[in-house]
């Protein structure tokens, strides 16, 4: 991979990243519990994954490190911390193919985002695109109210987490000097802390915690794909 030019590389970290984020909505269904439990504990375990990842490799210095980028920084472990929260309440509440769909215009607010912060031209296929992605996703939302399993208040919740995951990767680009990896257990972290108080965490079955743990893995991996491949492109 050190041979790749910049661009490829981060297409290719990007990809890697998203095919280990794809099972998500699944193990979201397999656990049998409230969203916000399943929310504490994605959280939780992709957390310590993370911290048990990031403390060898990058240093405890590192984390610390990472709020050097000032408010980019900030905005980053906020809309991190806030996705998954948003990412199970939007699986619980409308189906799960509505939520792969929406969440694949993250690119269309990426785009928009990164006009207005760091003055990226939008090209005339991206302005098509766009007009296509939010003609199809007023589609989807019109098609909820008669669809079994989806809801337009689900559809809400993805096209939140669509957007904020947007804000975290513009974020992550507007520092491409400091690496955001060393900020994801914080965000995770920072997550299941604000959860705690409204989830009763071990009420799962004793046969769900392999799920948990399982997981967490694959959120952690594709946490740190998605942190560093905006960093190239």
């Amino acid at each position: 991979m050190s041979g790749l030019p910049d661009h490829s590389k981060g297409l290719l970290i990007t990809l890697v990243a998203v095919l280990f984020v794809v099972p998500d909505s699944l193990f979201i269904r397999l656990l049998d519990a409230p969203a916000f439990e399943i929310s504490f504990w994605r959280s939780l375990t992709c957390g310590l994954l993370l911290l048990g990842y990031v403390l060898p490799s990058y240093g405890v210095g590192a984390i610390k490190q990472t709020f050097s980028g000032g408010i980019a920084s900030l905005i980053y472990l906020i809309a991190m911390s806030s996705t998954g929260i948003l990412f199970t309440l939007a699986v619980s509440n409308t189906s799960v193919a509505n939520v792969v769909f929406i969440i694949a215009s993250m690119p269309v607010f990426a785009a928009i985002l990164s006009r207005v912060f760091l003055g990226e031209a939008i090209s005339a296929r991206m302005s098509l695109t766009m007009v296509a992605v939010f003609a199809g996703l007023g589609i989807i939302a019109y098609g909820s109210g008669e669809t079994e399993g989806a809801s337009l208040t689900g559809d809400l919740f993805a096209i939140a987490v669509s957007f904020v995951f947007a804000v975290a990767l513009t974020a992550a680009r507007k520092v491409r000097s400091v690496s955001m990896v060393p900020m994801l257990p914080v965000a995770y972290l920072l997550c299941a802390v604000r959860l705690w108080p409204f989830v009763q965490p071990f009420q799962l079955g004793q046969a769900q915690y392999y799920l948990v743990a399982l997981h967490g893995l694959f959120i952690a991996i594709s946490s740190v794909g998605l942190a560093l491949g905006p960093r190239y492109i």
